[in-house]
C-alpha cells in the first residue's frame, strides 16, 4: 500500500492506486542469464576452449503485474490512464523501500500484456513486459 511501491520516484499507491501483484518480487529477485562464453574450437584440439575469466550478465526481460484500485469507476479510469501514462515514457524506476534499498531501472516493453477488471469496475489487475538492460546497475 502506501510507501510500498516507488515507480519514478512516486508513491504508486497514492497516485495511480498501484501496488505490487502476483509475484512481483519473485520476478524482481529472480537471477539474471549470462552472456555466452567466448569458445573456440579447433581441429587441433580436443573438445574446444572456453573463456570464463571474463563472465559477463545479459539483459533480461521480465514480466511484472500491477493492481489499480479506484473509490469509483470514474476515479479507477482515471488512475489507470494516469498510470499508463507513467509507464508509456518508457523509462521505469522502482524501488521497494520495505524490501531493499536497490533500484531497478527498467524500460516498458508494453509486450504481452493481460489485464483484467472487476465487476464494479472499480479494480483491476495488469501484466506487461519489461526489459532491465543492465542488471548489474541497480543504486
Amino acid at each position: 500500500m502506501t510507501g510500498d511501491l516507488l515507480i519514478n520516484g512516486k508513491d504508486a499507491y497514492n497516485i495511480w492506486g498501484v501496488d505490487m501483484g502476483d509475484n512481483f518480487l519473485d520476478a524482481l529477485g529472480a537471477s539474471s542469464p549470462m552472456k555466452e562464453y567466448i569458445q573456440n574450437e579447433s581441429r587441433l584440439e580436443h573438445g574446444k576452449r572456453v573463456i570464463t575469466s571474463n563472465a559477463k550478465i545479459d539483459y533480461r526481460e521480465l514480466t511484472l503485474s500491477f493492481t489499480i484500485t479506484g473509490d469509483s469507476q470514474p476515479d479507477f479510469q482515471l488512475k489507470k490512464k494516469a498510470f499508463y501514462n507513467e509507464l508509456y515514457k518508457g523509462s521505469v524506476v522502482i524501488k521497494i523501500p520495505k524490501v531493499n534499498n536497490e533500484v531497478f531501472y527498467l524500460n516498458y516493453l508494453g509486450k504481452s500484456i493481460t489485464y483484467a477488471q472487476s465487476i464494479d469496475r472499480t479494480f483491476g489487475k495488469i501484466s506487461s513486459k519489461f526489459e532491465e538492460p543492465n542488471p548489474t546497475k541497480r543504486d
